[in-house]
């Protein structure tokens, strides 16, 4: 929905988040790997137990590139691409030491988000034949959202705002706090001119006063199939530049159904909210 002028976020957010992880699992130092001659070397393969649509790979290497950059990555998928079960993913090759310290890290990070890639795979295949687009929302992990959106991307689904400073999306509680829809929409084009305004709305005299409003997006909240269709003849006619959000109790069993109703969009939070990491092994062959 939103452009994606975020490339450099997402990168210092990795770097960050991959700090932040190693710190955590290493502390003072990896025990185990102390077992290991010091200047032995090794090589070792990561394959997933499971069909999956890849994501993380920067995550990865940025692992190992913190860790010790002397230690070789070579991928054999691209993030976005789907993997079956017991396909290789990645080769590692070098010091056997930081092979074994950093291969938690890395695998966290590339099975939770090849998790939520493989869930937005599987909502946005539901969607194929339409030409609605499949939002997320700001339901992710504290600290690694950036890093989720990624890799809705990477599934096939879209971005919604990243966090609260680059979109408007005026809801319940903002329309009473502000008096009233028309209220609300012209107090967010006059505070931040420029920034995407969009509102939620509950009934089909509150969409009208939205449109009237301005709002460059309205979402429906739990909209049923003739309501929808009834705000998206009036968008139609009376302001076509505004987009339509479909959203609220939308799942696998209903998605195919409510995109055919003509919204332009649908959010759904089960995108990261209950994506489930992808079973993933790394196995030392040398």
């Amino acid at each position: 929905m939103l452009p994606d002028p975020l490339a450099q976020q997402i990168a210092e957010d990795r770097i960050r988040c991959v700090t932040a992880a190693l710190q955590e699992d290493v502390g003072s130092g990896d025990i185990t790997a102390q077992l290991i001659p010091a200047g032995q070397t090794a090589s070792a393969r990561v394959i997933t137990r499971e069909a999956c649509t890849v994501a993380g790979s920067e995550w990865v290497n940025e692992v190992f590139r913190q860790l010790d950059p002397s230690v070789t990555v070579t991928w054999h998928v691209q993030d976005g691409e789907r993997a079956q079960p017991n396909q290789l993913l990645y080769e590692l090759s070098g010091n056997a030491r930081s092979l074994m310290t950093g291969e938690r890290a890395a695998l966290n990070f590339l099975q939770m988000l090849s998790g939520v890639a493989t869930t937005c795979r599987e909502y946005a295949d539901l969607v194929a034949h339409t030409q609605v687009k499949l939002l997320d929302t700001r339901k992710t992990i504290p600290g690694l959202r950036t890093a989720q959106k990624y890799a809705v991307t990477c599934g096939g689904c879209h971005n919604h705002r990243i966090g609260l400073y680059d979109a408007f999306l005026i809801k319940e509680n903002h329309i009473m706090a502000c008096g009233g829809i028309q209220q609300a929409i012209a107090s967010a084009h006059t505070i931040a001119p420029g920034k995407p305004v969009e509102i939620e709305v509950e009934t089909l005299e509150e969409f009208q006063a939205a449109l009237d409003a301005g709002a460059d997006i309205i979402m429906l909240d739990e909209f049923d199939k003739p309501q929808t269709i009834e705000a998206v003849n009036l968008r139609n006619n009376r302001r076509p530049a505004t987009k339509i959000e479909a959203s609220g109790g939308i799942s696998k069993d209903n998605l195919g159904e409510i995109a055919s109703w003509g919204a332009d969009f649908i959010s759904i939070g089960a995108l990261t909210k209950h994506a489930r990491a992808v079973d993933l092994s790394m196995r030392v062959i040398s």
